[in-house]
């Protein structure tokens, strides 16, 4: 017997001019209905400033959030790297930011040629699933219903890395990479977010274990090659520049044609800046979707929504029928 935690990543790009096509006064509906139809118990968001983050609580209810500006707790106009959760299936235990720096304590700081702040936000929680197993007992002919409760503490980190700077890359990655290795072995984690380069960078091939940075070697995997289903597999970037499906296809179009000339791995195909990567022997990658959903041609975002499920499984022992003293005629 299974459950399923399910995970979105959405960058929601900065508010625009309220005369432009794709302000958030204009989207902002649309990010609710996506996040609504897909209804993840996480839902890691990059570049939300306040506004944005307000308006997504208002419209979900069912969550609560965790997270403070790239600036610090004292500033909470800027951006934001927010963990929404279910709060009926989620309970948060502790979580905190630190700085993609080599301050990482201290906020706003900046390092390797970064231009702006970026941060980690990071949260430990249980997740909590009642789910209901029924027996039926062919002797006796009883029916019972046995409530069972599946907990997993798991851990949750959410990051928006520097747009232009592959050093700060890199060393951001290490400075994550660091503080997930810390964390006990058995705990699972989810590393999702914004990380503005390609999985075949050095920043990628670290993480997932492919190269060296500063000696050392990541573990995570990603979900995407991984998952037992993808769905959406011709959008091959993440980020569109609102142009939506128009874009991506072209780009596919383009791919097609150098695969068939330097005949790629097919692993290797997809160009997407917004990951989920993962780590722990419990979590099972079962779908990963890039959500294209769009009214008449109009994106919640310039980012596609990456959406994932993983299965938790769990042994289930049963309970021995109830004695009866009446024999069976």
């Amino acid at each position: 017997m299974s459950v399923s935690l399910t995970v979105m990543t959405f960058n929601l790009h900065e508010d625009q001019p309220e005369d432009s096509p794709n302000s958030w006064e204009k989207r902002r509906d649309l990010c609710i209905s996506v996040i609504t139809s897909y209804s993840p118990i996480i839902l890691c968001t990059q570049q939300g400033v306040k506004s944005q983050l307000d308006y997504l609580q208002q419209g979900l209810p069912g969550y609560d959030q965790f997270g403070i500006s790239r600036k610090g707790p004292q500033d909470s106009s800027d951006e934001h790297c927010t963990i929404f959760y279910d709060k009926e299936k989620v309970e948060l235990i502790e979580g905190g930011t630190f700085w993609l720096s080599e301050s990482p304590s201290v906020p706003g700081s900046t390092s390797w040629g970064s231009e702006v702040p970026c941060i980690a936000t990071w949260a430990i929680s249980f997740f909590i699933q009642l789910s209901i197993l029924i027996l039926y007992y062919m002797k006796f002919q009883l029916l019972t219903l046995l409530p069972l409760v599946f907990i997993e503490n798991h851990c949750i980190v959410n990051t928006n890395m520097d747009e232009f700077s592959p050093r700060a890359r890199r060393r951001s990655a290490l400075l994550t990479w660091q503080h997930i290795a810390s964390l006990p072995p058995s705990l699972p984690v989810v590393y999702c977010g914004g990380f503005n380069t390609q999985k075949e960078s050095t920043t990628g091939r670290f993480l997932l274990g492919r190269s060296r940075e500063h000696g050392v070697v990541g573990d995570m995997r990603d979900v995407w090659p991984n998952a037992r289903v993808r769905k959406n597999v011709s959008l091959i970037r993440t980020y569109h520049g609102f142009k939506g499906d128009k874009q991506g296809a072209l780009e596919f179009l383009k791919l097609i044609f150098r695969a068939l000339c330097l005949c790629w791995d097919r692993q290797t195909q997809d160009l997407h800046i917004d990951w989920i990567l993962f780590r722990g022997r419990s979590l099972i990658p079962a779908l990963c979707k890039v959500a294209n959903d769009n009214i008449d041609g109009y994106y919640p975002s310039s980012h596609y929504p990456i959406f994932a499920e993983f299965l938790l499984p769990r042994t289930v022992r049963l309970i021995e029928p109830p004695s009866h003293t009446q024999e069976e005629n």
